[in-house]
């Protein structure tokens, strides 16, 4: 899809290692795991949990001048869903070519829609 993964949590780059040694779903990853001990980027992306000092499970888009797009912001005890972060990469590709927004449920072969201020209320 030309883009950039990034894994970044609060955790040193020794948990990770670890993590990533030991844990059945993370030893195929290839994208960077990076470490924010600092938090530096968890407070930039307005992610951090101030009273544990560890990031939301948290997933932000960017387009490529660094812009956010879109963030998704996840309970600790539920999964994200990679589906779903697909869908929002492809309408974000779709609208970036097209011009268009991309209706609720939009599915990629879809039709998007112009976005005219003037139409709104009478769709």
């Amino acid at each position: 899809m030309n883009v950039e993964v990034l894994a970044i949590s609060t955790d040193s780059v020794y948990s990770h290692k670890v993590f990533k040694e030991t844990s059945p779903s993370l030893k195929h990853v290839t994208f960077p795991l990076l470490s924010d001990r600092t938090h530096s980027i968890s407070k930039a992306y307005r992610v951090l949990d101030e009273n544990s000092g560890a990031s939301f499970r948290a997933s932000v888009f960017l387009n490529p001048e660094q812009i956010i797009q879109a963030k998704l912001i996840y309970p600790g005890n539920i999964g994200r869903n990679l589906h779903e972060h697909v869908r929002i990469l492809q309408a974000l590709q779709y609208a970036k070519q097209t011009g268009k927004g991309t209706p609720a449920n939009w599915m990629p072969g879809q039709q998007g829609m112009m976005s005219d201020p003037n139409m709104i209320g009478k769709i």
